[in-house]
């Protein structure tokens, strides 16, 4: 017999950390190789995380509710080999190889560099130099397991000698944010709402995203007087002949998506040293339930038209409410287009889905009496697009004009516009 241990998996390319919700198994359990047996969440995805192997659960490592790093172990499989097998195992545990110079220097360090919030505050209570401390998460990112380690051998490095103004600031920051407003006296009649782990994931991607990047906003209006009139024309038969909804959010994605191929500065990220600007434009739509909200992907916007935006969005709008969302669904996000006219907005600001450098908030399309340009004034359907963008990546030039391309290419949509 041998014991297996279950790491914590990573479900999406920027993902660093999961939550477990509930597990699936209790010890004792039989399990095959691929049985769930476990639900856990992260700030982009629920998902169910399948067994590696097929055996007896010994041990539930991590507790419900708790989060754990990724690669980090969530529980123990006793599975079954024989001795000849176990031997090699034994002989690698007792025998580790040397942590050489010549050992790390082939390991993967593209993740060293990237701190958590808790990694920073916890080095810099103790006064741990980063770039001294060998990460084990993936890449050789920096868990807080490691410095927990080396706060708990005493081996902590202080040192009198100030660091770097930008990296004292960084370091500064969460022990701020640690300190929070005293509690608000209850009456009898207050209800206190326990925070779910979607509720933290949502609000700690939130709060970096508003923290992290430098906000600026601005905002169009828009006549899609000429777009409504020709949707509400074939709303009835699209839905006849394709079986989902031709919805105005989908004219409004497909004009996003042009805009960003033509101004493709607006599909970039902020990389610390760099700035990247990504080839594929995949459109994140937020989706919301009751209580929860999830920014699934239209991969390859651009390349498809009004039609597959509209299949696009009723299907991945359909793996949300029924739970079946999966981590791919979730990744490779490059803007965000967000319906909230849904629920009758009519201007706001988002705030930017990180690490991207943009997104665009789709108002409520109201009729308001306008002043044409032969003077007269006519009735319309008018639309505010407000753009939130990431100042230190984008300029309010290149947001202008790709805003402005925008409004144009819906301001065009006719009768004569094809749909397929």
């Amino acid at each position: 017999m041998a014991i297996e241990q279950m790491a914590m998996p990573q479900l999406g390319e920027s993902v660093t950390e999961g939550t477990i919700s509930k597990w699936l198994v209790s010890p004792g359990d039989q399990v095959n190789k691929y049985d769930p047996i476990a639900e856990v969440m992260t700030d982009k995805v629920n998902a169910e995380v399948p067994s590696s192997f097929t055996g007896t659960i010994t041990e539930l490592v991590g507790e419900e509710g708790q989060t754990l790093a990724v690669g980090e172990i969530i529980c123990k499989i006793e599975t079954e080999e024989t001795a000849a097998e176990e031997a090699p195992k034994r002989e690698e545990v007792q025998n580790p190889p040397a942590d050489t110079d010549s050992n790390r220097a082939g390991k993967d360090q593209s993740n060293k560099a990237r701190y958590s919030p808790a990694v920073l505050r916890l080095a810099g209570e103790h006064g741990i130099q980063l770039e001294e401390v060998e990460g084990t998460g993936a890449g050789g990112r920096i868990t807080r397991k490691d410095i927990q380690k080396i706060i708990d051998s005493g081996m902590q490095q202080k040192t009198e000698a100030p660091a770097p103004a930008a990296v004292q600031t960084t370091q500064q920051a969460p022990k701020q944010q640690q300190k929070q407003a005293p509690a608000p006296a209850l009456s009898a009649d207050d209800i206190e709402i326990p925070v779910t782990g979607v509720r933290k994931a949502i609000a700690a991607n939130m709060h970096k995203s508003k923290t992290e990047i430098p906000h600026a906003w601005t905002m169009m209006e828009v006549d899609v007087t000429n777009m409504t009139a020709y949707r509400n024309s074939i709303k009835d038969s699209f839905k006849q002949k394709e079986g989902f909804n031709l919805t105005f959010f989908a004219f409004f994605v497909k004009a996003a998506a042009q805009a960003l191929k033509e101004f493709p500065q607006m599909n970039s990220m902020w990389a610390g040293d760099k700035i990247v600007q990504k080839k594929d434009i995949n459109i994140s739509i937020a989706v919301a339930t009751e209580d929860s909200l999830f920014v699934p992907v239209i991969k390859h916007a651009d390349e498809k038209t009004i039609k597959g935006i509209a299949r696009e969005i009723t299907d991945l709008a359909k793996k949300v409410r029924d739970g079946r969302l999966a981590a791919d669904d979730m990744q490779g996000g490059t803007f965000t287009v967000n319906n909230t006219g849904s629920f009758g907005s009519v201007q706001s600001m988002g705030i930017i889905n990180h690490p991207q450098a943009a997104i665009l908030q789709v108002e409520s399309i109201v009729k308001r009496p306008v002043v044409m340009n032969n003077g007269m004034i006519a009735v319309r359907d008018m639309v505010n697009l407000c753009l939130s963008l990431d100042h230190r990546v984008l300029d309010g030039l290149v947001c202008g004009r790709f805003l402005g391309r925008v409004k144009e290419i819906l301001e065009n949509i006719d009768e004569n516009t094809s749909v397929y």
